[in-house]
């Protein structure tokens, strides 16, 4: 088979690269080995997790919320026998929906393994070579599992394992307190499991703000899930249905379950990068230039593989910008203001610069506001008003540089901010501008305007009295 362009891989990268390339008027074959298009992210990722997370906002709201607003129902239980059936049926209908996307716009979906023969063909296993004009990589990436002990057991799982189960385990202890971890601590916690995160750092999500990692910290310790943070796993040992962990000084904890969450790594080996000639890291990734191109100039990487961010949003863009390039045109990929979604309850989301960045960065010349949901109408109607709503920007000129949110919807509300740090706005800009009454939005603007100390609905902070 020839064609103009021959992606490898059929997750968020690699399908929008090549119904991007088809728009452009390329012949393309996109290969990938599983039976559905997605990715993990459909298949065993993103989707599933957040199919789940509905399931326990869900339950969080019969039994904590329902009653305060003056509705009565009977006792919630989960079902989760339905809860999963729900699940795959969103799965279901996401990945057919990408299968139905590619056919529509003209391109080849080639069903098997993909590996590079040289620069120019990929070999698919049970089929026909792809000779091609340029080529996308966008292979993923895969779960780590560090060398402890006794990891190797059948009740020690990944992600796409733990979203396997049948049963809610009683007892489940997770090792890794990133975003993965504690976005499956939050789901299972509410599911009923006993749930404690051993991590090996001082907090929780490490890469995101310290105040909203402090935050979390804080609500999950409320909802019971037991924190082990600064503490390293030395080994696990399995007696008949049950494990036991050793972490810590001596410290154990008993599960039924345990989930290994401590990172992804590039997808880069067995697909015959070598012999493309393309350069790689088995640790970092594919290297490639700001237009995703490879060492090779005719080949481009996008997504996990490439190492930059392990993010569904950022393999899209990264998708249509190879696309794009690979079909004559000048585009690159702008990662000042990429979102951080986090679903956990609360929720938390960040783009731009943390606090601490955006100090290392600016020094003295970074004005902070912070909003709470308690003085936010919307949030109070729906007693959710747990977190609050961080503006983050540079005094010399007022350009806005963060913006980190706790709280309810606010994996939604981030992209004001992104759209906001994007367009190189000012916080004059957001806290000037109209939101409209009563909204969660209205916690953006807000938070602009404490940090203008020009607060309306927080008593501003007395600024300290100049020496004599």
């Amino acid at each position: 088979m020839d064609v103009d362009i021959a992606v490898l891989g059929g997750g968020p990268g690699g399908y929008t690269a090549a119904i991007r390339a088809a728009q452009l008027g390329a012949k393309v074959a996109c290969i990938e080995k599983e039976p559905e298009l997605g990715g993990t992210c459909l298949r065993v990722g993103c989707i599933p997790t957040k199919a789940w997370v509905q399931t326990a906002h869900f339950l969080h709201q019969a039994n904590d919320t329902f009653a305060k607003l003056g509705v009565k129902v009977d006792q919630p239980e989960l079902d989760f026998v339905a809860a999963n059936e729900w699940k795959a049926g969103v799965v279901k209908q996401m990945t057919g929906g990408v299968a139905s996307l590619l056919k529509a716009n003209g391109v080849e979906w080639v069903k098997g393994v993909g590996k590079f023969k040289d620069a120019n063909t990929i070999a698919v296993e049970g089929g026909e070579d792809v000779s091609f004009k340029s080529a996308i990589v966008a292979t993923g990436s895969f779960p780590l599992r560090p060398p402890i002990p006794g990891l190797e057991s059948d009740l020690c799982v990944d992600s796409t394992g733990l979203l396997a189960q049948t049963e809610v385990p009683k007892r489940l202890v997770i090792l890794g307190g990133g975003i993965i971890g504690a976005e499956f601590a939050s789901i299972f916690n509410r599911f009923g499991s006993e749930v404690t995160i051993i991590e090996m750092l001082d907090t929780l999500i490490p890469q995101e703000d310290a105040d909203a990692a402090k935050e979390l910290a804080k609500a999950f310790g409320k909802r019971g899930i037991a924190l082990q943070l600064g503490k390293q796993c030395t080994k696990v040992e399995q007696m008949g249905n049950a494990l036991t962990v050793s972490f810590g000084d001596g410290e154990t904890v008993d599960c039924d379950l345990m989930l290994v969450s401590v990172g992804r790594a590039p997808l880069v080996e067995d697909v015959g990068l070598e012999a493309a000639g393309v350069e790689f890291d088995r640790r970092k990734g594919i290297a490639t230039d700001e237009h995703r191109r490879t060492s090779v100039p005719h080949i481009y990487a996008v997504g996990d593989c490439a190492g930059y961010w392990q993010l569904a949003h950022t393999a899209f863009r990264e998708g249509e910008v190879a696309a794009e390039n690979a079909m004559g045109h000048e585009a690159i990929v702008d990662n000042r203001a990429v979102p951080r979604p986090i679903y956990t309850d609360p929720e938390i989301a960040g783009v731009g610069l943390t606090e601490a960045q955006a100090r290392e960065q600016y020094g003295d010349d970074v004005a902070v506001g912070v909003f709470p949901w308690q003085a936010n109408a919307r949030a109070v109607m729906q007693a959710e008003t747990v977190g609050w709503v961080k503006s983050i920007h540079e005094t010399r000129y007022g350009e806005l540089l963060g913006m980190v949110m706790v709280g309810p919807h606010v994996t939604d509300l981030i992209e004001a901010g992104t759209v906001a740090i994007d367009a190189e706005s000012t916080v004059e800009t957001v806290a000037d501008g109209m939101a409209a009454h009563p909204t969660l939005s209205e916690a953006i603007k807000e938070a602009g305007l404490v940090a203008l100390g020009r607060a309306i609905h927080l008593p501003n902070k007395k600024k300290a009295a100049a020496k004599a």
